[in-house]
């Protein structure tokens, strides 16, 4: 039986999942990540669980498609989730449409022992019963179960081959529905631009592509209802700011292209102390000496420098952070820990939510700590980013105030 009798309700655990580099290397990386994440279920016992896997299949789709399947393969048939007697699963693997294909995989596992669980068919306008185990992928545009998206060219013009959208589904357990939407946004292509200003100018490009979803799933097409959105935002911190600090006493020196004159490198070093390197910082490099900072106390003193979510404080809500930044850490399947210096670590995996869905969330709050927000695989290679869950209790009723909207018993 999931969960704990003496804790009412409907436990469930939303995990994001940026995978792309366990099919690079599927030999080293795949056990020991699904080891962890099979472990955090054990722990949690969802009755509903959704999994939001970007980059999915890795750099190269068509090349990993057999592990791609083994994959998924594996999450439908382990013996850790077998008692998860219904799922649907949502792949993206139209790889050779540069119009469409998003690399986003959503997976969504239902407990034998949940009943009243509904899932909604946006071109119908109804629910409908969740039975059986299917996997949809290709061209998921067609499947009337959800809504996807890529972000248009223009958002992001110097990518040329970008896979930044969303997948969003809706559902209704026990008379509260809510939709769930599975998220990549774009990157920072250089250090050395996002350091020229604050904000950074891939900060607004973010901003932008966020606020496009976030007026999509409440436009005037269907019922408002509370909303999570979780998976790689790619939020850094202010890189201008974070230099600053991080390089207070030392002195830069810049390092320009002979031949356009361009700056290549940036080198900070002390004042004194032998002129010693704090940080070197080139489009894919940031070398900080000692990077400690960013794992001591779960790096809790640069998340000052984490400001990309404040500009929708009004419209999302996070639960405080309490886990070093989810990225980019070592590829190296004997490195646990250790971060890659080809970026400046990064909160970029979250879970946020709705101001009505935190309600939701906080709700099942009580003298029992029954809310859990963290990450998976603090001391195992899970490529290089960490997964991020959420793990609460809906409670009992949570949505009967809005009753009038959600019907679900009068549903196909």
């Amino acid at each position: 039986m999931a969960g704990k009798a003496a804790a009412p309700g409907t436990a469930v655990l939303l995990v994001t999942a940026n995978v792309g580099s366990l099919f690079d290397d599927p030999e080293n990386l795949q056990k020991n990540w699904l080891r962890e994440f099979y472990q955090v279920v054990h722990t949690h016992k969802p009755h509903f669980m959704a999994l939001h896997c970007q980059e999915f299949g890795g750099k190269n789709y068509e090349a990993s498609m057999s592990h791609v399947d083994k994959f998924v393969k594996e999450l439908l048939s382990s013996d850790a989730m077998k008692d998860y007697n219904r799922a649907r699963v949502y792949l993206d693997e139209n790889y050779k449409s540069q119009e469409h294909f998003t690399a986003l995989g959503s997976f969504y596992f239902l407990h034998e022992s949940l009943k009243n669980i509904y899932q909604f068919d946006f071109k119908a306008k109804k629910y409908r019963k969740v039975t059986g185990k299917e996997i949809y992928s290709d061209t998921l545009e067609s499947t009337p179960m959800l809504e996807k998206e890529k972000f248009p060219q223009d958002y992001f013009p110097e990518c040329k081959w970008s896979r930044k959208g969303f997948i969003r589904t809706r559902w209704c357990i026990a008379d509260c529905a809510f939709d769930l939407v599975n998220i990549h946004l774009f990157h920072d292509a250089s250090n050395l631009v996002a350091w020229e200003t604050s904000p950074s100018v891939y900060s607004g490009i973010r901003h932008k592509a966020l606020g496009y979803v976030l007026d999509r799933i409440i436009d005037q097409r269907f019922e408002k209802v509370s909303y999570f959105v979780f998976g790689d935002f790619n939020f850094r911190l202010d890189s201008k700011s974070v230099v600053e600090t991080l390089c207070t006493k030392a002195t830069m020196q810049t390092v320009r292209a002979a031949d356009t004159n361009e700056v290549v490198k940036l080198i900070f070093r002390e004042s004194d102390n032998d002129r010693k390197v704090v940080l070197q910082l080139e489009k894919k490099l940031f070398d900080y000496f000692n990077q400690e900072v960013f794992r001591d106390d779960n790096g809790t003193a640069l998340l000052e420098f984490d400001k990309e979510l404040s500009v929708f404080k009004d419209r999302l809500y996070e639960l405080d952070i309490s886990f070093p930044p989810s990225y980019p850490y070592s590829e190296d399947s004997r490195q646990g820990e250790q971060y890659m210096n080809t970026r400046c670590p990064a909160w970029c995996d979250r879970i946020l939510m709705s101001l009505s869905a935190k309600e939701l969330v906080l709700r099942s709050e009580s003298e029992e700590k029954v809310v859990t927000y963290d990450h998976i695989g603090p001391n195992v290679c899970m490529g290089d980013h960490k997964p991020v869950f959420l793990a609460f209790r809906m409670a009992p009723g949570a949505g009967k105030p809005h009753a009038r909207v959600h019907k679900c018993c009068v549903v196909q």
